[in-house]
């Protein structure tokens, strides 16, 4: 009763403004949620990051291009529309009361072909990690925030440090696809004792080229795990940048 008093309050000195299009009384109001696009489903293999056919079957596939049978990612929405803005303020402006609205788009997939082979598979999700220094500067991990809202919807547990990231990186935005695979690559750190014979999911909020999910992939799977898979809230149009 306290908590809901004091939300009341929060709610009347600081009303609620739409991520989406400003207007107040909703964090991200019904009219942008509906606008919100969601993307082909399109999957990439989390080995090469080559796009597999769409008769690949949902697990233990190996891929045509690479021979190997990692997993794959994919995302929920386009990063265009009131969902662009959305993700800038809840990753850049402290917004994380977004978390839940976003993490609905995650969970929609759930539904959908052939994702629905794949849930009933996970034994844990576990978020693409920031490193310790851009944690702290932040507050928060956003992918982590996702993740949570996620899985408290698909009620898996969630493996917070399955997966560390060992050295700061620049942000890949504005890198190449060359320059992105460089700026990770060696840069993640997985627990074998944690993730040793798990299905997981890997949680981020953007999808580019996908370098980031594969670094992460890699180290899951070097230390132990049976098979990885990559779901982003949002990717951009073929061939844009999602810059901030």
């Amino acid at each position: 009763m306290l908590r809901s008093l004091g939300s009341y309050l929060l709610d009347l000195v600081f009303p609620p403004r739409c991520a989406g299009c400003l207007r107040f009384g909703h964090w991200f109001c019904d009219a942008c949620a509906q606008d919100v696009i969601p993307a082909p489903g399109r999957r990439e293999c989390l080995h090469c990051g080559n796009e597999l056919p769409e008769n690949a079957e949902a697990s233990g596939f190996p891929c045509p291009a690479c021979g190997e049978s990692w997993g794959w990612m994919g995302a929920a929405a386009l990063h265009e529309g009131p969902l662009r803005p959305a993700i800038h303020a809840f990753k850049y402006e402290g917004r994380v009361e977004l978390a839940p609205n976003l993490a609905r788009y995650l969970y929609a997939v759930t539904a959908e072909t052939p994702w629905t082979a794949i849930f009933p598979q996970l034994d844990a999700m576990t978020p693409v990690p920031l490193h310790s220094d851009r944690s702290r500067e932040r507050g928060y991990n956003q992918a982590e925030l996702l993740t949570r809202s996620l899985a408290s919807s698909a009620d898996k547990p969630v493996l917070k440090e399955a997966i560390l990231r060992t050295e700061a990186t620049r942000s890949q935005v504005g890198l190449s696809r060359a320059e992105r695979a460089d700026n990770v690559s060696g840069k993640f750190w997985a627990d074998s004792q944690t993730v040793a014979g798990l299905t997981l999911l890997l949680v981020d909020d953007v999808l580019t080229t996908g370098a980031t999910m594969r670094e992460c992939a890699a180290a899951l799977r070097s230390n132990g795990a049976t098979a990885v898979y990559g779901l982003a809230l949002a990717r951009p149009t073929m061939g844009r940048d999602p810059a901030p």
